[in-house]
Order: C-alpha cells, then structure tokens, then sequence
C-alpha cells in the first residue's frame, strides 16, 4: 500500500508541474509574439532565479551573486545522487561597452551518490560541479513612454500600454570549461547559446524569458527554457515565480519555484527561493539562500551639446563632418552660380534681426489701450554691422581640455551622489516614522489590553467578595 500511495504521489506531482509548465509557455508565446544605460542606481540581480536578464549591471560595475543551497531526492533505480550541497558563485562585470557583459558562473558542492541493485553502497564527492564563462549583448532595448504625465485624458493616463507587450533582446554566447568532473556530466569543453528577452508590463511586474542550447557537440546536448515572473510589491521587497525544463536525449528535468528578495541598500541584496523537482521518475525538493553585492565605479559620459541642443562629437578626418569633405565642399561652390551660392553668416543676421524686431514690438493689448492710436509701434533695426559674431575661443592645449573634462565628470558624479544620498535620507525618515507610528500603535494596544485585564481583575475580585 505504501508503494502505491508513493507512486500516485509521483504521477499527481509530475501531472500537475506538466499542466503548470504547458501555461506558461503559453504566456511566453503571447508575450514574446506580441533595465536609458544599463547602469541602474540601485542593484539588479538576477538571483534567487535560474534566468538572466538581458541588460548588463553597467561599465566599471564589478558585481558578485552567491548563494547557498541544499538538494535532496528521493533514490532512483541503479545510480543515485539523494542529496547535495554547496556554493554558487556568479561574477558579472561590463567594461568595454554599456551593452557587453561578462560573467563567470562558478559552483561548489558536495554529493552523496549512491548505487542501488542487489546491495546498496553510497559514498561522498566533492569537487567544482559548474564553471562558464560566459557573454551576453543587448541587441534591442525596448523603451517605453510615462502615462502617468498625460494631463488631457484619465482614460490614456490609466490604460494599459501594447508596446509594453515586445520584448527587449539580448543574445548570449558561453562555455563549459570542462572542469568539472564525470558525475556532473560536463567534462569536455562545450559551448552554449541562448536567446534572453524582457516583457516589462509594468513598472513592478516583469517577465523574463530565457531559451538555452547547452553541451553543443558532444553525446548529450541540452535544450532548456526558463520563465521567471518577478513582482516588487514594496520599495524594498521583490517575489517571483519560476518555471525551468530541460530535454536531452535520455530524459526531461523540470522544477518550479518562488522566492522573495529584500534590498537592503542599493549595493547589497539578500534572497531565498524553494523549489520543487521533478528529474524523470524521482522527485524532491531544493532550496537556497544567498546574497548579492557590487562594487560601484560607474562614471556617467559627458555629453557636450551645441547652441542648438545636439550633442558635439569630435571632428572626423573622413567622414560627413571631416576635413576633405569640407574642403571638397567649399571648392564645389565656386563654381555655381552666384545665386545658388549661400553665405551662413548673413543668414544668421537677418534671423537676428528679425527677432529682435519681434521681441522689440510693442503690439500687447495693455500698451495699445495705454498709448494714443497715432503712437506706431517702436521696432529697433539691428544692421549687421554692429552685430558680432561670437567666434569660438581658441583651445588652450590638450592637458588642459583634459582637466576641464576631468573637473565636469567629477562635478556630475558629487551631484549624482549628493541627489542619491538625498533620496536615501528621505527614504530613512519615511522608513523612522512609520517605525515610530507602529510602536506608537502597539503601545496603544498594549495599554487597552491592560486596561482590560484590570478590570476583569476586579470584576472578579468583586464577585468573590459578594460570594463571601
């Protein structure tokens, strides 16, 4: 009877995770048919989750992600692996380009594989079971509008926006090392591909979605999916639900998961998840906790713009803007005609004219009812004569055009600081108050509940004396 129960156990377990597994490829479909810098002001980790987001954490970002976790499975005909245990490393790192990212994912453990036929023997193995190096690169961010500035309409304000429902994309390209040993299956070099997409459809809820071609080559290679849907009900605290299946020629392994994480600064995160597995015919349980931290030495880029707004991009040998090209330019007009030949400086003087014979009118309502009918207006001419045209002040040498840019990117990165350092300050009084309105509360609560135990207290002494 017990067997029995068991294996019902089993097939209900592996029914209901098949059932689960089919609804959200189903939502994967529908969203992916239908993190600006990458740099963000406070850390985005990919943990407790198995997926990666397509957005890199930003140049001269140097972030590590760990965990601790403990696997246990029930046992399995002949070979059996029913426990482990270990440390999970992920390095992530950008450093030649916003987009580009690095990572190296590293992992531990110690095992217990036991093997069962006539006689059972089990014996313990440690050693490195995982070790990728890895690169992934955003190909397409997609960018959404704020709603929540739309003035004329609550209906457009409110509503939800389609383009919400594409993706951005990223692709990723690694390596297993090798390193590991025979009893993790991965002892040859091997490389490993993937596709990694983001449906942002709100500004707390997001879905990631993530497609992976592993062990490329040799006698078992893998194809694997993840659905991670992640939710941030609070400022500080974030839960997800995950869904990981993988096929080889053999078998399929899938399993299930929810966590939650808590920010606890800006640079540092800590997080747990539970999960449970289903490996072909066995089935059991995993669970993790762990922490993720960055070394923060992003710089924001110095963008120099014109009078006009745009931004001043050094000047090209070649190019549209180089110097052949303005030399090629200047000697095609000398030979057209006179008419067709445009001078920019008289151009730029009757603009100026123009506006100052606009701004200089005095054609407001409040003047006219002042002044007589016969008063004309006073519009001063500006001749081009006494206009001067501002010349660009010549460069004082390269070191110094160095220090001035080295000055600017310092100036922005201590008002960035001062700005982050602010919001923190303000978030600290909020977090104190509502601290000082819940003990205010409890102790409220406290004094109402003491106050009734007095008066039971008498109320009971009271009875006993009418009874004596």
């Amino acid at each position: 009877m017990f067997v029995r129960n068991q294996k019902l156990f089993f097939l209900t377990l592996n029914y209901f995770i098949h059932k689960l597994r089919v609804f959200l490829i189903l939502c994967m479909l529908l969203l992916t048919h239908t993190t600006i810098a990458q740099f963000t002001n406070v850390i985005n980790s990919n943990r407790p989750g198995f997926s990666e987001s397509p957005y890199s954490v930003g140049s001269r970002v140097y972030q590590l992600e760990t965990s601790l976790f403990y696997r246990e499975t029930n046992k399995y005909p002949t070979f059996y692996r029913p426990q482990s245990y270990g440390v999970d490393f992920l390095l992530r790192s950008s450093f030649l380009n916003e987009k580009l990212e690095f990572n190296i994912n590293l992992a531990y453990q110690n095992e217990k594989v036991g093997f069962q036929n006539i006689f059972n023997s089990s014996y313990q193995k440690a050693g490195i079971s995982k070790l990728i190096v890895a690169a992934k690169y955003l190909v397409f961010e997609k960018k959404y509008e704020d709603k929540s500035k739309e003035i004329r309409s609550w209906v457009a304000r409110n509503s939800f926006d389609w383009k919400r429902l594409i993706p951005s994309v990223a692709i990723y390209a690694g390596a297993n090392t090798g390193v590991p040993e025979n009893i993790y299956k991965a002892n040859s070099f091997s490389p490993k591909v993937g596709i990694l997409l983001q449906n942002d459809l709100s500004d707390n809820f997001n879905i990631i979605t993530n497609m992976f071609y592993d062990r490329i080559g040799t006698e078992l290679p893998e194809l694997s999916y993840i659905v991670t849907a992640t939710y941030s009900y609070r400022p500080r605290w974030s839960i997800f639900i995950e869904n990981q299946t993988m096929f080889d020629k053999n078998q399929y392994q899938s399993n299930i998961g929810t966590g939650i994480a808590f920010l606890f600064n800006r640079n540092l995160q800590l997080n747990s998840s539970f999960r449970l597995l289903a490996d072909g015919k066995s089935s059991g349980y995993y669970s993790s906790f762990g922490a993720s931290y960055r070394l923060n030495r992003h710089v924001d880029k110095v963008i120099n713009l014109d009078k006009k707004g745009k931004s001043s991009k050094k000047k090209r040998f070649f190019g549209k803007k180089g110097f052949l090209n303005n030399l090629t330019s200047k000697f095609k007009n000398l030979f057209r005609k006179k008419q067709n030949r445009i001078s920019t400086k008289k151009s730029n003087l009757k603009k100026e004219t123009i506006q100052s014979i606009k701004n200089n009118s005095s054609s407001n309502e409040e003047n006219s009812q002042k002044k007589s009918l016969r008063t004309k207006p006073l519009r001063k001419r500006v001749s081009p004569s006494k206009i001067k045209i501002e010349k660009d002040k010549p460069k004082k040498g390269f070191f110094n055009i160095l220090k001035k840019r080295e000055k600017d990117e310092k100036q922005d990165s201590e008002k960035n600081a001062k700005e982050l350092e602010k919001e923190i300050k303000d978030l600290e009084k909020e977090v104190k108050k509502d601290n000082k309105r819940l003990k205010k509360e409890e102790s409220k609560k406290k004094k109402k509940e003491n106050k009734k135990k007095k008066r039971k207290q008498k109320d009971e002494e009271d009875d006993v004396k009418e009874d004596n």
